[in-house]
């Protein structure tokens, strides 16, 4: 009889609908939140644990075999600018659409539920300490180890870069070093698909403890908000990102098939990192040049986070509907450019996305206490945003690599046909 197997995305959507089924089942049960949270918490520390070696060792490797300092200093200032065009232009779809769809209008907030948010709070009055110079400053690590220990992932590359510009340029005698860090990056792609094989459990107890918390219920009130959002969301990504695609001359569907299970890991995860070391490896097996995926994914968690701003500028926008605050095209401009400016760097922050919008609404005259009201739901939006996030970035890589004639199609097509023809996940049902 022949064994049935599945692919670790059909794993995943078992593990999200069981996931579903027992939070529903356990629905306003804190007792069960103990057994089904360790489960997420682990997987989630799992995938933490292996990104820092695998960003340094990738980056490293793919900057000695071959880059050169202009090179990636070229590759560094398009990048940067590609990143704040394209942020900018989610900020800007997220005001349209507040200002066309006014999620917040005429919603009674007596039935509003306001979660506790004085911890996002406490972090927002230590950020706003640091100015945009400050953050520029800090891309420089002091001490690499604590960068490390810390997932600063800014100083992580600029140290990786550096270091890889080193082995480059002292030759012959630093290949041990390289062949070492081509080992390592190796040996935790390796334990990267060790990794993956508890995702599904995983996911199971993530998608659980946020069902049985917040149940459907709670969607009810701010139904109007989640539907704009999520049709942002997929408006941005099939004609903002279609678009953009098809000037490089791809296909977003197809990017969109080859990210599938990482699309659906992100969602029900809502972490971007949980996902990184694969799109990392699915973007160079895509024909994207390793040196450019090494450097402009994990660049990206910081720089180009389409999906966080675009929810915080509706969400921004949604607050101030329903407190009655009406904005002028001055202070809409206000709100752009204070948004393009805090969400930079943030992406190490617990609730980046709450902590940036706090910022914002102080700027522009938005009562701050209307963040309660979102950050119950915050975590069904922040699977949307996710998603955003991450095919934002793997696109920035095929962009990239376009930009700078190092894409190699024959490669991609092929992967793709493979993908296509089942290929790679028959490989992948085999490993898992």
């Amino acid at each position: 009889m022949k064994k049935l197997k599945l692919g670790l995305g059909t794993q995943i959507l078992i593990g999200l609908t069981l996931g579903v089924i027992v939070g529903a089942v356990f629905y306003g049960n804190p007792a069960v939140i103990p057994f089904l949270q360790p489960l997420g918490d682990v997987f989630i520390r799992l995938i933490k644990m292996i990104i820092v070696p695998i960003i340094f060792c990738a980056l490293v490797v793919g900057i000695a075999g071959g880059e050169d300092g202009k090179q990636i200093g070229r590759l560094g200032l398009k990048t940067l600018i590609y990143f704040e065009v394209v942020t900018t232009v989610a900020i800007l779809i997220g005001i349209l659409a507040g200002n066309v769809f006014h999620p917040g209008t005429g919603i009674d907030m007596a039935t509003l539920v306001k979660t506790n948010i004085s911890s996002y709070v406490s972090t927002t009055k230590s950020v706003a300490n640091h100015s945009t110079v400050d953050m520029l400053v800090n891309i420089v690590p002091t001490n690499i180890v604590s960068a490390m220990a810390e997932g600063n992932m800014l100083s992580i590359i600029f140290f990786s870069v550096m270091f890889g510009l080193g082995i480059s340029a002292v030759g012959e005698k630093a290949k041990p070093v390289l062949r070492l860090c081509q080992g390592i990056s190796e040996a935790m792609f390796w334990v990267t698909n060790q990794v993956m094989k508890v995702a599904p459990i995983g996911v199971f107890g993530l998608m659980g403890v946020t069902v049985s918390k917040f149940g459907l219920k709670s969607l009810i009130p701010l139904g109007k908000l989640t539907f704009t959002v999520y049709g942002c969301m997929i408006f941005f990504v099939l004609v903002i990102l279609g678009l953009i695609a098809k000037m490089v001359g791809i296909n977003i569907f197809s990017l969109i098939k080859v990210l599938k299970d990482e699309i659906i890991l992100a969602y029900t995860t809502a972490s971007s990192e949980a996902v990184l070391p694969r799109v990392m490896n699915k973007m160079e097996s895509f024909g994207c040049s390793k040196s450019i995926v090494s450097f402009v994914i994990p660049t990206g968690y910081s720089f180009n986070l389409d999906g966080s701003t675009l929810y915080q500028s509706i969400a921004a926008l949604f607050i101030a509907q329903l407190y009655g605050v009406h904005l002028s095209i001055l202070a809409q401009v206000n709100l752009v450019v204070v948004l393009a400016i805090t969400s930079k760097g943030m992406a190490g922050v617990a609730g980046a996305s709450l902590v940036v919008l706090l910022a914002t609404l102080g700027s522009v005259g938005i009562p701050l206490e209307g963040v309660a009201f979102v950050a119950g739901i915050d975590r069904i939006l922040d699977m949307a945003r996710t998603v955003v996030n991450v095919v934002g970035n793997s696109l920035a890589a095929v962009v990239m690599s376009k930009w700078e004639g190092k894409y190699d199609a024959v490669k991609g097509e092929k992967y793709l046909e493979e993908i296509k023809n089942g290929v790679i996940d028959s490989n992948e049902a085999q490993s898992l």
